[in-house]
């Protein structure tokens, strides 16, 4: 931990409200004291104090001159307990609800921004249907399809011995097979309503306070208009609550540069907006939707194949007619749910507590007794049906590929008009970051649906590669086993990018020698540290290459899926099969990509599984996980009700509530200092703070990816303009970084009139080069951990506390307190 602050030049309480990054943290660990008490919080996200300090604005004439630490522990918001594992499940949609917060800057554009949110939003609807089909090929095409239908398949494996065809059972005849087998798919769906509708329950429906610094206070009652008030931090009567602003799609945003200090809710920057961190309203009709819509996929599949044997074999038959009415209401619910998605985004300029309780209900419930009523319709008696081939329908997963890929590509040329409109030269890909992360939320889940199917194929099918056996063997679609063969193809093709980062980093490093050497002064070189720190310093350069790579592997994706698709349907066959007339060389490099493909992408859906079995028992490897979703769930669920929620739905709302009662109760000064992506959630609390509360708090973020990765990647909302603004409307502001940090980096704010720029010079990793007398012993190379520890930082947190000005007189005895709410929920 950081030495002891030196005392402050202006009096008054002080308060220094520590919120640590990614991997969690524990208090004691962050308080560098053992004994913690929660000062007010709950198991899964709470404030804590050292004991001695639990009443320490109580005791002015005490060690009330230094600033009172307290932490901010989060972790357990993203790497709780065992079923958090179940996480794995949702990666595709964490990955393309990001491509909606990636949207470039461009006020003035509305329509073209709803656009966008319009695309993203279909985008994610085909990955639940990507999702739930990959169910339905393997248990009821592979599976009671296939397998049941053939008497190999069905005679090696006993526990399908009653759905063999050739017992002539019950339950032997294909459409009572597929209409038992539709119970996977269908509990999947229910699988992915449920964790959604569990943790909807837990961040999105947690109604934030309307007025910070009044505790207990509630928001509207049901029915009531709800208030767009800014939150209070008064210690008297706090004013009439503005009105709130007419109702504006979820794109329309003001210009990023607006400070957004007393402005109408609709000018105020978009983090900074009441309804920014509550969701509630649009996860509920996206997880309806989603819902119904996964439970059409299956209805589709078993009427579909039903329909196709009546119309053969049953022409104008009851049995025809009630699968040409099923396959009509599928078609006409699914247009429903299109118009549910498209229909409207996000309500950021007010606090929506509506709930559209009749759509959140009807939809996903019509769509499940449609699919009760196609389970009935798939059982009926056809005697003279036999299961051939391949499930009818196995055009569906090409259908998908094009569609994503269509849609991927209108996003792309959406994403460069708004680009062009404020171009910004560090944009990650020029404003394509969006696009090109939705493909390859699209390539995601290809490869877990493409991966499971392959491997259930593979199992079925015994040693062979999938539909290179006999005519009896088990095969998943044909464009399945083209998409796998692809993927040894696009690893090739990226050794070339690795290779040039390679090499570029290892000059770097060379380059970067002499540089270490000059910033430490006149000494006797160490060649072998001097490298050590140019290396680690070269290699922290790489996070900025990180656009270079997502665009290749999102490029090459796209091309190779067209590819992938052209070929299964111009072939028809496999690639093993389509090129067996070809010539050796090409014939060999075709069975040897199918082969290699199928192998690797059924490995990697075997890794999968392992890493969530292991997540699940494991409490390390469940908190790894969680450093995935602390990068990747800051953001609410604005495009996919499936993905992992929002935990700074919670979390911002905890440190707005925090900052304003404690400044309002003590009238004492505030510096919020965060680290790595903390300091992303103290930025969005500071934003959220009302114009009062605001001067009283000092903003010292260090190892931050503001600028770095949300900057670059999240232009809208903390590119150059949003970031300036902030500047502007925080009391002061100070960044630390370091050279040798991947993931934290200077924000990039210039001076603004009489406030200084934000970014102190990079710190030196070491703080010594080699022994001193200062330090005897080799001081390590930190990196992104342990900034407390520089003595700059101590230094430079006294220096925002004397910048703030001084104490006001304490709330009057008996005013409401935020002390001694322990075990409760500050958010």
């Amino acid at each position: 931990m950081s030495p002891a602050t030196p005392a402050p030049r202006s009096g008054g309480a002080a308060l220094e409200l520590l919120v640590h990054g990614v991997g969690g943290a524990t208090p004691q660990d962050m308080l560098d004291d053992p004994r913690t008490a929660r000062v007010t919080g709950d198991a899964t996200a709470a404030v804590y104090r050292r004991r001695d300090d639990l009443d320490a604005e109580d005791h002015p004439d005490g060690d009330a001159e230094r600033p009172v630490p307290e932490a901010y522990c989060w972790s357990n918001l993203t790497s709780g307990n065992g079923a958090r594992a179940l996480w794995l499940l949702l990666l595709p949609f964490m990955v393309v609800n990001l491509a909606h917060w990636m949207r470039p800057p461009a006020p003035g554009r509305p329509g073209l921004q709803r656009l966008y949110g319009v695309l993203v939003r279909l985008v994610a609807l085909t990955l639940t249907v990507l999702l739930t089909a990959a169910a339905c090929e393997v248990a009821l095409d592979l599976t009671a399809w296939q397998c049941a239908g053939s008497t190999a398949c069905a005679g090696d494996r006993s526990w399908l011995g009653f759905l063999s065809a050739e017992r002539g059972g019950w339950w032997s005849q294909p459409g009572r097979r597929l209409a038992l087998a539709a119970v996977v798919p269908a509990a999947l769906v229910s699988l992915l309503w449920y964790l959604s509708n569990r943790t909807w329950s837990a961040y999105e429906a947690q109604r934030p306070p309307t007025t910070y610094g009044t505790p207990g206070a509630e928001g509207p009652a049901a029915g009531q208009e709800p208030s767009c008030a800014r939150p209070c931090a008064c210690s008297g009567p706090c004013p009439a609550p503005e009105p709130c602003p007419a109702p504006e799609d979820d794109s329309a945003e003001a210009d990023p540069a607006d400070d957004g200090t007393g402005t109408p809710a609709g000018l105020r920057p978009a983090l900074g907006r009441p309804g920014f961190w509550y969701g509630r309203r649009l996860v509920a009709r996206l997880r309806a939707a989603h819902t119904a819509l996964g439970f059409l996929t299956v209805t589709a599949a078993l009427t579909g194949a039903a329909a196709h044997q009546d119309r053969a074999t049953a022409p104008g038959s009851l049995r025809e007619s009630l699968g040409w009415t099923l396959q009509s209401a599928v078609v006409a619910l699914a247009a429903v749910v299109l118009w549910v998605v498209c229909r409207r985004g996000r309500s950021e300029n007010r606090l929506d507590l509506r709930l559209e309780r009749a759509l959140v209900s009807w939809l996903p419930g019509t769509s499940l007794l449609l699919l009760l009523l196609a389970v009935l319709h798939a059982g009926w008696s056809r005697p003279g049906w036999r299961s051939a081939g391949t499930l009818p329908g196995d055009m569906t997963f090409g259908v998908l590929t094009l569609a994503q890929g269509g849609l991927v590509v209108a996003l792309g040329a959406v994403a460069l008009l708004l680009h062009r409109r404020r171009p910004e030269p560090r944009t990650a890909l020029y404003g394509l970051g969006g696009p090109a992360v939705a493909m390859l939320a699209c390539a995601l889940g290809g490869v877990m649906s493409g991966g499971v199917a392959q491997r259930v194929a593979d199992w079925l099918d015994g040693p062979a590669t999938p539909g290179m056996g006999d005519g009896s063997a088990i095969a998943p679609p044909v464009l399945l086993s083209w998409q796998a063969s692809v993927i040894p193809v696009l690893l090739v093709l990226l050794l070339a990018p690795a290779g040039f980062l390679v090499v570029r980093t290892a000059r770097a490093a060379r380059r970067l020698g002499p540089v270490v050497e000059a910033a430490y002064g006149p000494r006797t070189a160490d060649p072998v540290r001097t490298a050590r720190i140019a290396a680690i310093r070269a290699r922290a350069a790489l996070t900025d290459s990180a656009p270079l790579l997502v665009g290749l592997v999102s490029g090459a994706t796209l091309l190779l899926g067209a590819g992938s698709v052209a070929g299964a349907w111009i072939g028809g066959a496999v690639p093993g099969r389509a090129f067996e007339g070809a010539q050796p060389a090409i014939a060999s490099a075709a069975d040897a990509a199918q082969s290699l493909g199928s192998w690797m992408i059924g490995f990697g859906f075997i890794l999968f599984v392992t890493w969530g079995r292991r997540a699940y028992k494991d409490a390390s490897a469940r908190r790894t996980i969680g450093i995935l979703w602390d990068v990747g769930t800051f953001w609410p669920r604005a495009a996919h009700p499936f993905a992992p929620p929002c935990y700074a739905e919670r979390a911002v709302p905890d440190l707005t509530w925090r900052m304003s009662s404690w400044t309002a109760r003590t009238g004492g000064r505030l510096v919020i200092s965060g680290h790595s992506q903390g300091s992303v959630l103290a930025a969005a609390a500071v934003w959220q703070l009302p114009p009062a509360t605001r001067k009283r708090v000092a903003l010292l973020t260090y190892g931050s990816p503001l600028e770095r990765l949300y900057g670059r990647w999240f232009p809208a909302y903390f590119g150059p303009g949003p970031l300036r603004g902030l500047h502007r409307t925080v009391h002061c502001w100070s960044n630390l970084h370091r050279a040798t940090d991947p993931i934290g980096g200077p924000v990039r704010v210039p001076a603004d009139g009489d406030r200084p720029v934000v970014d102190r010079p990079a710190l030196l990793d070491p703080v010594a080069y080699g022994r001193t007398p200062a330090h005897p012993l080799p001081e390590p190379i930190r990196g992104h951990s342990d900034y407390q520890a520089d003595p700059v930082f101590a230094a430079e947190r006294s220096a925002l506390l004397d910048r703030l000005p001084p104490g006001l007189p304490r709330q009057r005895a008996g005013a409401p307190s935020d002390q001694g709410s322990s075990g409760r929920s500050s958010g």
